[in-house]
Order: structure tokens, then C-alpha cells, then sequence
């Protein structure tokens, strides 16, 4: 069995590469990153199948639901917030008949991770009222884009938003922490996938105030 770390790094980089791959091949070819969900289950289920991948299979198998869930919300609907957290759990039921029948823990609890940060990052959105951005970004031409996220980037440089955006990171931070005190690899695969929503968050916050 891969050792503890090995899947928490792996985790992580499920997460936060993955956003920067799959963001514009889905926004150009939709069709294409959807298409891409076979091809990462069935490498997923080839892993699986031999002894010495099994456990790299199931936490690829987890990132599949991710990967849908993204190549249909930001392919066909990223223009309405609302939908964002309903279309990241399709998931759910899977991963949950899985966990029911003793199978795929390491990537159940992935999946469970990345929807946690990704609840977290959209509760911030609406904390903060940033909604009214998130829409225009998503029509705007790509000219005005860079205005557009510096404006909103402005609107954070306050008490109110910067209190609210640090008390959700001190809750992601000690449920990402938590878990590695943990020896089953399940709970490193959730702690990497919510302690890499901090990365991406960090990130795209970073960049929306030099773009």
C-alpha cells in the first residue's frame, strides 16, 4: 500500500493542476473535457484491477466525479451560480453506494474533500456577495475579464470580507489538519482535497490583483 503521504500528495495535485488543465479545454471544447470522464474512469478501474494500483485506482476513480461534475457546470452552466454546488454533487450517490458496499474509501472521501472546499469557496461567494461578478465574468468578452476581477478583488480589500474569508480558511485549515493524524490513507485523500482548495482559492485571489 502507497504510503500516507504519497496519497495526500497525489490528492492535492488532483486538485489543484487539474484546475488549471481542465478550465480552458472546457470553457473551448466542452465536449472534449466530458468526453475525457471514460477515459480517467476506465484508467481508474484498469488500476484497480492489479494489486500493486489499487489504491491509486480508487482515488482516480473519485477524481471521474469531480472531473463530470466540472466538464458539465463550467461546459453548459457556469453562467448560473446556483447550479455550481448541485452539479458538483453528482457524484454523491456513487461514491455513496460505494461507501455502502465497502468499496472505494480513498476515493469517496476525495470526492467528499473536493466538495467540501468547493461548498466553502461558493459559501465565501455568497458571504461576500460577489455573485453579482460571477455572472459578469462568465458573459463578459475576455477583454473585459481583467477589469472585471480586479473590480471584484476591490471589493474585498475590507474588514468585513477579509474577517469572513479568514474565519472559512481557519475551518478549512484544522478539517484538512485533522485527519492526518489519521492512519488510513481515506482520510489523507479528503485532508489533500481540502487543504489544496486553500492553494487554488490562495491562487486565483492572488492573481484576480495583478491580472
Amino acid at each position: 500500500m502507497p504510503c500516507r503521504f504519497s496519497v495526500w500528495s497525489v490528492a492535492v495535485f488532483l486538485v489543484v493542476v487539474p484546475v488549471f488543465f481542465q478550465a480552458p479545454l472546457v470553457r473551448s471544447l466542452p465536449w472534449l473535457s466530458l468526453t475525457l470522464t471514460g477515459t480517467w474512469l476506465m484508467a481508474g478501474i484498469s488500476l484497480i484491477s492489479r494489486s500493486n494500483g489499487r489504491t491509486w485506482g480508487d482515488l482516480l476513480i473519485g477524481f471521474t466525479w469531480t472531473w463530470l461534475a466540472g466538464s458539465i457546470y463550467w461546459g453548459w452552466f457556469r453562467w448560473e451560480p446556483f447550479l455550481h454546488l448541485p452539479i458538483e454533487s453528482i457524484g454523491m450517490p456513487i461514491v455513496l453506494i460505494l461507501l455502502s458496499q465497502g468499496k472505494g474509501r480513498v476515493g469517496s472521501y476525495f470526492y467528499f474533500g473536493s466538495l467540501l472546499g468547493t461548498a466553502m469557496t461558493d459559501l465565501y461567494i455568497y458571504w461576500v456577495d460577489l455573485l453579482p461578478f460571477w455572472r459578469q465574468v462568465m458573459y463578459a468578452d475576455p477583454d473585459w475579464v481583467p477589469l472585471l476581477l480586479r473590480e471584484a478583488a476591490t471589493t474585498l480589500q475590507h474588514i468585513a470580507p477579509v474577517g469572513q474569508g479568514v474565519i472559512l480558511a481557519l475551518g478549512l485549515l484544522i478539517t484538512g489538519l485533522l485527519p492526518l493524524k489519521s492512519r488510513q490513507p481515506c482520510w489523507w485523500a479528503f485532508s489533500g482535497a481540502v487543504l489544496s482548495t486553500l492553494i487554488v482559492d490562495l491562487l486565483f485571489l492572488t492573481s484576480s490583483f495583478f491580472v
